[in-house]
């Protein structure tokens, strides 16, 4: 069996496939929006006391992923796992092989992903289960995305949970290029400086670039989903990439691979 990831187009939709957006979606999309909460909004801390008194600490990281099926790209893998945030330890994981009728059009990826990832949070709440995340990594973009609404919003506003995205590659939004961000990253360097700053033609920061592990070439492209900034996204991604991409993602992904395998 052999799988595949699927292909995250990161540059802005073009003329032709927004001409083939339903207007549902765009509606939709409008109306997620409205409900966003681009500042910290939980009630951890990550630290483990505050001024001598015991608080919530976060100690329990979601990360999702799905993997499609090569020989048949409508079937595909939706993967749940729950780390520990001090130990990074897989400490819960649910797959769900399942038939996607939705189509992918770039800047829309929610609405084709997310209910797949309501499915294993809905199943997870329901058992009481005692590591439901507190906080979400997804493999996507968070308001940097050529509607500022990417799939970490999206799922982030549908599960009502802080969530934070991870690209591997860059959205060409506002401005932003590979190049200008390479050049950026490598004047930072220079003083051991390991991200910079997404700050667009219009002078909004979209996001942050990160050479997340020493051995890895390429950044990483944080930006926030839902209910948590962009500094507290950056503190929390660094603390938990043991390699390039983050952990509670790099487990959902290696796991819905395996488990697409063995079980399609």
């Amino acid at each position: 069996m052999v799988m595949e990831r699927k292909s995250k187009l990161q540059s802005s939709p073009s003329t032709s496939s927004s001409d083939h957006v339903p207007h549902k979606w765009l509606e939709a999309q409008d109306l997620l929006k409205k409900k966003l909460v681009t500042e910290d909004d939980y009630t951890w801390k990550l630290g483990e006391t505050e001024e001598g008194y015991e608080v919530e600490s976060l100690k329990y990281i979601g990360g999702v992923d799905i993997s499609f099926s090569k020989d048949d790209p409508s079937v595909a893998c939706g993967t749940l796992v729950v780390l520990d945030f001090k130990t990074l330890d897989v400490v819960y994981e649910d797959s769900s092989i399942v038939k996607i009728d939705v189509p992918y059009i770039p800047g829309f990826l929610g609405f084709r992903e997310a209910p797949i990832f309501l499915k294993l949070l809905e199943k997870m709440q329901n058992g009481s289960h005692p590591f439901y995340p507190q906080l979400l990594m997804i493999d996507g973009n968070g308001i940097l995305h050529p509607r500022g609404f990417g799939s970490a919003c999206h799922l982030g506003v549908l599960a009502n949970l802080p969530t934070i995205g991870v690209g591997k590659n860059l959205h060409h939004v506002d401005g932003l290029t590979n190049a200008k961000v390479r050049e950026l990253l490598e004047a930072e360097e220079k003083f051991s400086i390991d991200f910079v700053s997404l700050i667009g033609d219009s002078g909004n920061t979209l996001g942050v670039a990160l050479h997340s592990s020493k051995g890895s070439l390429k950044p990483i492209f944080i930006s926030v989903g839902h209910r948590v900034s962009l500094p507290c996204a950056l503190q929390i991604v660094k603390r938990t990439c043991n390699y390039r991409v983050p952990e509670p993602i790099r487990q959902a992904d290696i796991r819905s691979r395996d488990y697409l395998r063995k079980h399609h």
